[in-house]
C-alpha cells in the first residue's frame, strides 16, 4: 500500500514562536523516521504529507493514498484533533485512529466524562469552570485535581494542579483559564495508583495489550502525572506492568471505554484508584503518542512483549480490516 503520513511536527511550530509547553502534544522528527521505517520494512511505501495545511494542498492537486497514517493534532479547537480525518472523510480517503465524532468527543474530557458516566463506567465526579468566579460554585469534596479541559500529554498540569482550598482553586481555574484559553475541569482527586491502558484494535475485536502503571521518582512533582514528569519522564518516573486482578479490572474498564467512545486501531486509556483500590476512567487517548521510546504506549508495548513494528502492524491491519 501507499500509506501517507500526515502529522504535526514541533519543530516546525517552535520555528514559528510558539513555546515549549504549546507545542508538547506535537511530533519530534525522529517519531515520523520511526513510523515511516516500520512502514517500510512491513512492505508499504510512504509518502511524508504533514500538517492540515499541506494535506489541503495535496488533495487539491489530486493527491491520494490508499491509507492515511494519521497522527496529526491540530493547533486551535475543541475539533483540532477532528478537522484531518473529516477532510479525509471528505475526499474518501481512508485512515488510522479515530474518526471525527471520536476525536471531538474524546478531546474534551467533559463531553467524554458524560458520555462515561452514561455508560455506568466510573470516573471522577467533576464540574467545569468557565470562569475564575465560577470556581465557587463548584460543589465537590476537597483535595480537587485542576486542568485543561480539552489538552492531552499534561499541558497545564502541574504540583499546583491539586488544590486544597476554595481560594487555591479559584487561583488554579483562573490560570488555566488565562493560560491555555480553554474552560478548567475540575475533578475529584483520586490518591490511588495511576495506570494506562495500551489497546489495539476495533470494536469487539480491540484488545489490551498491558496495564502500564506510573510511578513517580523522588524528583518528580508529587501527586500526579504532570507536564513535567511526562517531558521528563526518563528521569522522574518508573513505569511497570501492573498484575492481578487490579490489572484485570483496569482492563475490563478500558475497554469498555475504548468501544463506547467508539476508538479505534490503537491507543490508551488512563485510569486511577481511589483510596480504596476502586479504578476510574480519566480519559481516554485515541490519538496516542507514538515516540518508541518516549511514548507511553510504545513503552508499555515493549514491557508487554508486543514490540514496535508488532504495534504498528496491528495498528495498520486493524484500519485495513476495518476498512474491507
Amino acid at each position: 500500500m501507499l500509506v501517507g503520513l500526515t502529522y504535526d511536527l514541533r519543530a516546525d511550530y517552535l520555528a514559528m514562536g510558539y513555546g515549549e509547553e504549546e507545542t508538547a502534544e506535537f511530533d519530534r522528527e525522529s517519531t515520523i523516521e520511526a513510523i515511516e521505517r516500520e512502514l517500510l520494512a512491513l512492505g508499504h511505501r510512504t509518502e511524508r504529507v504533514g500538517h492540515l495545511r499541506r494535506l489541503v494542498e495535496r488533495l487539491a492537486a489530486g493527491a491520494k493514498w490508499d491509507l492515511v497514517f494519521n497522527i496529526a493534532e491540530g493547533m486551535r479547537g475543541f475539533g483540532r484533533e477532528a478537522q484531518v480525518p473529516a477532510l479525509l472523510d471528505a475526499y474518501g480517503i481512508p485512515y488510522t485512529f479515530c474518526d471525527p465524532l471520536c476525536a471531538a468527543v474524546t478531546l474534551h474530557k467533559a463531553v467524554a466524562k458524560r458520555v462515561l458516566r452514561d455508560l455506568g463506567i466510573p470516573t471522577p465526579d467533576f464540574a467545569v469552570v468557565e470562569r475564575a468566579e465560577d470556581a465557587r460554585k463548584v460543589d465537590l469534596p476537597f483535595p480537587l485535581f485542576v486542568k485543561p479541559v480539552a489538552e492531552g500529554t499534561a499541558k497545564g498540569i502541574r504540583a499546583e494542579s491539586k488544590v486544597r482550598d476554595r481560594e487555591a482553586l479559584q487561583a488554579e481555574c483562573a490560570r488555566v483559564i488565562a493560560a491555555c484559553r480553554q474552560p478548567a475541569l475540575v475533578e475529584t482527586f483520586l490518591p490511588g495508583r495511576e495506570v494506562t491502558v495500551g489497546i489495539t484494535g476495533t470494536g469487539e475485536k480491540a484488545v489490551a495489550i498491558g496495564t502500564l502503571e506510573v510511578i513517580l521518582k523522588p524528583a518528580a512533582e508529587a501527586d500526579s502525572y504532570t507536564y513535567k514528569n511526562k517531558e521528563y519522564c526518563e528521569d522522574l518516573c518508573e513505569y511497570t506492568l501492573a498484575k492481578g486482578p487490579f490489572a484485570a479490572e483496569a482492563e475490563r474498564l478500558a475497554l469498555a471505554a475504548w468501544r463506547g467512545l467508539a476508538c479505534r486501531d490503537g491507543g490508551r486509556i488512563d485510569l486511577r484508584a481511589d483510596a480504596q483500590g476502586r479504578l476510574s476512567v480519566l480519559e481516554a487517548n485515541p490519538l496516542p503518542g507514538l515516540h518508541p521510546e518516549h511514548s507511553d504506549l510504545p513503552i508499555l508495548g515493549t514491557k508487554a512483549g508486543v514490540p514496535y513494528r508488532e504495534l504498528i502492524r496491528r495498528i495498520v491491519a486493524s484500519a485495513v480490516e476495518r476498512i474491507g
